[in-house]
Formats: structure tokens, C-alpha cells, sequence
């Protein structure tokens, strides 16, 4: 059984950094792709991140580009969000989520695409 389990969310103030967590279980991380989503208040769900096991890719959402890195670890089977300068904009629940396969520049944000998701982690910020 595949199982995502995000941490790692809080309250902090703009301009600081927060690290998140996605451990999974049920699959190895082999020719597949792990991204993070936000979903905001009223606003539909959007892709932050992602990387892909296939060759290391990593894509970002524009508007945290420079900002947020993402990362895994195999041996912990857990992929990271390391998130730096955040703004208010950047409050919203945030989502794991894993296909089989492999991704691109294009098609990495296409949350109908994911079959797996965790139950998502709440991230405020706010002064």
C-alpha cells in the first residue's frame, strides 16, 4: 500500500524558512516522479515542485524559483522542500503527491496526473 506522509509545516514570519517532508512507503523511488502542491484559501490547487527519478530533474513553480529547492533523500525514502524568503502569498496547504513514470518542464504540474497524495501539511505565513 503506498502511503505519503507530509511534516514539517508551521506558522512562521515572512521572510523565513520552513522544511518540509514527504516520506513515502509501498514504492521504491524508481522511475518516479514526487512533486508538492499548494492549495490556497478559494484558489485550486497549484504545483510548487517536483522531482523525477528517471534522470534528477527538478522543476519549480515560477514564482519560487530561487526561493525553495527541492531535494530527496533514498536512503530515508523522503523528498524535502527547503523553503527560504517566504512571502504571504506562499500560505496554503501543501500537498505530496507520486506517479509512476517520468515528467517534464510541461507536464510536471498537471496534478490530475498524480494517483497518490498525502494528506497535506498547513504552511502560514504571516507577521
Amino acid at each position: 500500500q503506498v502511503q505519503l506522509v507530509e511534516s514539517g509545516g508551521g506558522l512562521v514570519q515572512p521572510g523565513g524558512s520552513l522544511r518540509l517532508s514527504c516520506t513515502y512507503s509501498g514504492f521504491t523511488f524508481d522511475y518516479t516522479a514526487i512533486a508538492w502542491f499548494r492549495q490556497a484559501p478559494g484558489k485550486q490547487r497549484e504545483g510548487v515542485s517536483c522531482i523525477v527519478s528517471f534522470d534528477g530533474s527538478t522543476y519549480y513553480a515560477d514564482s519560487v524559483k530561487d526561493r525553495f529547492t527541492i531535494s530527496r533523500d533514498n536512503a530515508k525514502n523522503t523528498v524535502y522542500l527547503q523553503m527560504n524568503m517566504l512571502k504571504p502569498e506562499n500560505t496554503g496547504v501543501y500537498y505530496c503527491a507520486a506517479l509512476y513514470g517520468r515528467r517534464n518542464a510541461r507536464t510536471w504540474g498537471a496534478s490530475q496526473d498524480y494517483r497518490f497524495w498525502g494528506q497535506g501539511t498547513q504552511v502560514t505565513v504571516s507577521s
